[in-house]
């Protein structure tokens, strides 16, 4: 019987610079830190408040095969990859607590029906949503593009010019 999610993967270009945007920035905890084998390295991180969840950083390579490799990596320098949805109790302070660090934000907080969302990227180019959110039905989203509009792009992502991998300071 499957009793929870506990390990989810987030690829990554720099292993250490992930771990510290992660750490350091976000105000997760280190998990695990241990090569492997050939040169693997087996990096994770969790939320101190979710023990259960860890979050492995992982650079494109096996079990992937070349391609697959070399595809995710463009994506990734692209700043064109999904992450993670991290759950705040305030979205707006969040906000101007991450952007005082020198985090990219695609989107600034903007209300749904489901509650605050804000847009931001790791410093991989992995996409991550900020939601605090709200109760809501299905018929709160009744009529009107409920799409989000990022700051600068079109609905796909697409940005002319810039940094697109939410590099930070």
């Amino acid at each position: 019987m499957i009793t929870n999610v506990s390990l989810i993967t987030v690829y990554c270009v720099d292993q250490d610079a992930a771990k510290d945007f992660y750490v350091v920035v976000l105000g997760f905890e280190p998990r695990t830190d241990i090569t492997m084998g050939e040169g693997f390295r087996w990096i994770t991180v969790g939320h101190p408040s979710q023990p259960e969840l860890e979050v492995t950083l992982m650079t494109p390579g096996p079990p992937l095969d070349a391609e697959a490799a070399d595809f995710v990596r463009r994506q990734l320098e692209k700043g064109q990859m999904g992450g993670l949805g991290l759950q705040v109790d305030d979205c707006r302070k969040t906000y101007e607590e991450l952007s005082a660090k020198g985090v990219t934000f695609l989107q600034e907080p903007s209300d749904r029906p489901y509650g605050v969302e804000a847009v931001m990227r790791d410093n991989s180019g992995n996409w991550l949503v900020l939601v605090q959110p709200k109760d809501f039905q299905p018929a709160d989203f009744a009529g009107g593009d409920q799409r989000s509009n990022f700051a600068g792009g079109d609905q796909r992502g697409n940005f002319a010019g810039g940094d697109q991998r939410g590099n930070f300071a």
